[in-house]
């Protein structure tokens, strides 16, 4: 039986579920005025069929998970697509643990979406299963991973209803120095995920048309000695480059809307490993995501949020705080376990010492910073609503940098194989 060719059927399966499934939450939530519809009862019956659909979409993503385990012969987590896939899943565990409490469709409005966008941008990595070095074959580094995967994943629900909570209390109708500026940073939000949006959007067009460019760079580095070494690498593309590596010449470059030729070098000192294609995979991050918020935006006339407002008249808001507050607080001792003490453990294995100040280290040490200051305001200083809403949200962009920016802009032992 060939379990990777059943793993990737189930991956689709589940995407297309997922993808179902969050239609269904926006009919769930939006026809609730619709004509000759008692609000209520539209929102319970459409709310079960997309939960249905939604158990279906991770009871197809668990199949992928477990036969892709048997076809590999280890624990999927050992590079940048297993992890992201691992992390949707998670989502969508700690979705239906906290669908199960509390029986809010419109949470799946906004849940299912980041699932959605968090294993398409799995897609864009590499799929091939690779062998296990021997510093990944470790009980602490399954430990580390899993446990990492599902503490951020509660902080993802518990950005999504403090989202949620946002967009619900904030008046669009107020001029106000202070609600212009609420709305702005509202805005701003949006604007970063349509921005992750757009990126993968891209990078599936360009690989779709098989877009490539490659460089052939040099590389003057000293060894412990003092002399100089000069290496050459061969620097693979597949968005167009708008930016060619440092020290680098074009070997091969497909004309791209009249770009023949890259509109300016890299720095020197970006000079990380695939520097300048990171670097390049940024512009095109940025570049596409605001295209893409300009075109909703011409489309809606105003902002985002104004647009999304009015579909959560009749949510409590303090609901969404209480299911933003209690997904942060389940996520945070399994993310202290899983992020911290357990990545230590493994750390201290594989390379010898406890920490080493490695740049996804750092980061996973201020997102648990950041999460602990959050409990403690909450809890001690009694900000609820809007301030801890806004802690949610920020809390979540930095577990987004963490995971994509650390890997796109830093080097590191945690660099996984680069995109684009």
């Amino acid at each position: 039986m060939n379990w990777l060719s059943i793993s990737s059927g189930a991956f689709i399966t589940a995407f297309a579920l997922y993808c179902v499934a969050f239609l269904l939450y926006v009919i769930a939530v939006i026809g609730r005025k619709w004509k000759n519809r008692e609000p209520e009862g539209h929102l319970r019956k459409w709310g079960r069929i997309a939960f249905v659909f939604s158990s279906l979409g991770l009871a197809a993503h668990l199949v992928f998970f477990f036969t892709r385990w048997a076809g590999a012969g280890h624990i999927p987590t050992s590079n940048m697509y297993e992890f992201l896939t691992l992390l949707g899943m998670m989502i969508m565990i700690a979705f239906t643990i906290l669908y199960a409490i509390y029986r809010s469709p419109l949470l799946g409005m906004f849940a299912l979406p980041l699932t959605i966008l968090i294993i398409a941008y799995a897609a864009v990595f590499p799929q091939e299963v690779q062998p296990l070095v021997p510093s990944l074959q470790s009980n602490w580094l399954r430990l580390h991973v899993t446990g990492a995967a599902l503490g951020e994943a509660f902080f993802a629900v518990g950005f999504a209803a403090g989202l949620m909570y946002l967009l619900r209390v904030t008046d669009y109708n107020d001029k106000s120095a202070s609600a212009r500026r609420s709305q702005r940073w509202l805005e701003f939000s949006l604007y970063v995920l349509i921005v992750v949006a757009g990126f993968i959007i891209t990078v599936f067009a360009f690989r779709g048309a098989g877009y490539e460019a490659s460089f052939v760079q040099e590389n003057l580095s000293i060894d412990a000695r003092g002399n100089e070494q000069l290496t050459t690498q061969t620097v693979e593309y597949q968005l167009p480059p708008i930016v060619k590596p440092h020290n680098s010449e074009v070997v091969a470059m497909q004309p791209f809307l009249g770009l023949d030729r890259p509109l300016f070098t890299a720095p020197d000192w970006m000079n990380g490993v695939n520097a300048g294609r990171k670097f390049n995979t940024v512009i095109w991050s940025v570049l596409s995501g605001t295209i893409l918020y300009g075109l909703l935006r011409l489309l809606a006339r105003k902002p985002l949020g104004a647009v999304i407002h009015p579909l959560l008249d009749g949510i409590d808001p303090d609901d969404l705080d209480e299911i933003s507050y209690r997904s942060i607080a389940i996520g945070f001792p399994i993310f202290t376990l899983g992020g911290l003490i357990f990545a230590m453990i493994w750390a201290e294995q594989a390379w010898g010492r406890f920490w080493g100040w490695d740049p996804k280290e750092v980061w996973a040490l201020i997102t648990w910073l950041f999460y602990s200051a959050y409990l403690h305001l909450r809890l001690s200083r009694g900000w609820h609503g809007l301030k801890s809403s806004w802690l949610s949200v920020i809390g979540f962009l930095i577990v987004m940098f963490t995971l994509i920016g650390v890997n796109l802009i830093i080097a590191g032992l945690h660099s996984y194989a680069g995109v684009s």
